[in-house]
């Protein structure tokens, strides 16, 4: 499989990589950014990885080579501010995307993972110029299912990797934790309104406390070993996912990229899992969709 990212000389593409090379597919990694002194170190660096566990190949790239790739990964970005919205970057995000949307080819058979924030409507706006089938046009949002099982786990003092649980809708404030479906260690559970205040709250506040930190990076090694994985699964097949898509009338919304469950594989998504929803939870999501089409309509 040919895995292309673009975006490579970043900290989220070159963890992507880093994975993808540590992981089990048989991959060749081509490493894709505007800036070719940062995107050398990464890759000279990388190197000497497959030197220590050689499952795949790595090389530098352009644009050129997306016609080629099975899956491409966008995570080029404009660089990370103090601020309190991933909505601040569309317009300068969408500007970077754009002659990497338009490498595709018509006809392209493979998958794009999008990474770039704001990935909702950056997700819907990039199906919709490329022209591809919505089946093969992800966007990368389970970092806030991994966060609510954090908030979760810290709340009940339950052990990393013990807590099932998933959030819907927009990656940023309308996220939509669905508190109605969490399980610990395989059992139901649930929180009394404390807990699900506590966890709300600690879901909401992750992206400002994060950024405040000035530290001008992002969820580098939760993306890389996320993003890796959802290739993986696609590859593979038949796998539970969320991942923000195009919906044609599934949860009652149309016309708009939100996070849902999906099935991914071959060709990228092969089936929108539609669950029963609370109501809080149906109308968050709903709420959410009118957040993203209106980002998504000032992009044309």
């Amino acid at each position: 499989m040919r895995i292309l990212i673009a975006g490579a000389g970043g900290g989220v593409g070159a963890s992507v990589a880093f994975n993808l090379l540590l992981g089990p597919l048989d991959c060749q990694v081509v490493m894709v950014d505007s800036r070719p002194s940062m995107l050398r170190s990464h890759l000279w660096d990388l190197e000497q990885v497959l030197e220590q566990n050689p499952t795949g190949t790595l090389r530098e790239g352009d644009r050129s080579d997306i016609a080629s790739a099975d899956v491409v990964v966008l995570a080029a970005a404009a660089p990370l501010t103090v601020n309190e919205s991933r909505m601040v970057y569309l317009a300068d995000n969408a500007r970077i995307l754009a002659p990497l949307l338009e490498a595709v080819p018509d006809g392209w058979p493979g998958v794009l993972i999008v990474v770039t924030n704001p990935v909702d409507p950056l997700c819907w706006w990039a199906q919709r110029r490329t022209g591809l089938d919505r089946r093969q046009v992800l966007g990368y949002t389970l970092n806030d299912s991994l966060r609510l099982r954090t908030a979760i786990g810290k709340r009940l003092r339950a052990s990393p990797g013990s807590v099932d649980a998933w959030t819907l809708g927009e990656h940023g404030d309308g996220a939509v934790p669905l508190l109605s479906r969490v399980r610990v260690n395989g059992d139901s559970v649930s929180l009394d309104p404390r807990e699900a205040a506590d966890v709300r709250q600690w879901l909401q506040d992750w992206y400002v406390r994060h950024v405040a930190l000035d530290s001008g990076r992002s969820s580098t090694w939760t993306s890389g070993l996320g993003i890796a994985r959802m290739v993986a699964a696609v590859a593979a097949g038949d796998e539970l996912w969320t991942a923000s898509v195009t919906l044609t009338g599934e949860y009652g919304i149309d016309g708009v990229s939100l996070s849902v469950p999906v099935r991914l594989g071959a060709g990228g998504m092969r089936e929108i899992v539609q669950w029963p929803l609370a109501a809080e939870e149906q109308n968050g999501l709903e709420a959410a969709a009118r957040v993203v089409a209106e980002a998504a309509q000032t992009l044309g």
